[in-house]
């Protein structure tokens, strides 16, 4: 399957390449990124993070959907993953963010998740959409929120921490995001 790339006004979302194996490595590896990630509550050293990163990357093969690299325009550093995610067992039809560390607050996580939401919409025609948050993590509540999601329930998660279930429901996307697209 040819992963679609798509571009927002100052990132790309593409297909995860060899080149990016180092940043994340190193994403993974920090404990504050990590935590919220990986939910081992600590970063993954470098097999372990192999692991998670070509699981994320391989969904594409397997489901014909998945996580993009998000690449910025300006430098052509990678500085997180975003994308729809339905692993088996999943609570409903997920699309996460993770910015980088050194990359968060630049409101990348908004623009690469609004892009990811509306291809979600128009190439799956999925009309609504699941943010699986950590209680603790109030940045990714932020993100939701700017998404016009809402809380919509609870989950306990396979490796048993309860995390709350945001949804984002196309119409309240749309109104939120005054219909941000990707070119």
């Amino acid at each position: 399957m040819t992963v679609p790339t798509l571009e927002t006004q100052r990132l790309v979302l593409r297909a995860q390449r060899p080149d990016d194996s180092e940043a994340l490595f190193r994403a993974y590896a920090d404990d504050g990124f990590a935590r919220f990630i990986t939910r081992q509550g600590r970063g993954l050293d470098r097999a372990e993070a192999w692991w998670a990163s070509t699981m994320v990357a391989g969904s594409w093969a397997v489901s014909g959907y998945g996580m993009w690299i998000v690449e910025e325009k300006a430098s052509g550093l990678a500085v997180g993953r975003v994308g729809p995610w339905a692993p088996e067992g999943w609570p409903g039809f997920e699309v996460g963010w993770a910015i980088f560390p050194g990359h968060q607050g630049n409101g990348y996580a908004v623009e690469a998740a609004a892009a990811a939401i509306a291809w979600t919409h128009d190439a799956l025609g999925r009309g609504e959409v699941i943010h699986l948050i950590d209680p603790l993590n109030a940045a990714s509540e932020r993100v939701a929120k700017a998404l016009g999601a809402e809380p919509t329930g609870s989950w306990d998660s396979p490796l048993g921490e309860k995390v709350n279930v945001w949804t984002t429901r196309w119409e309240r996307f749309v109104a939120a995001s005054a219909g941000a697209r990707y070119v």
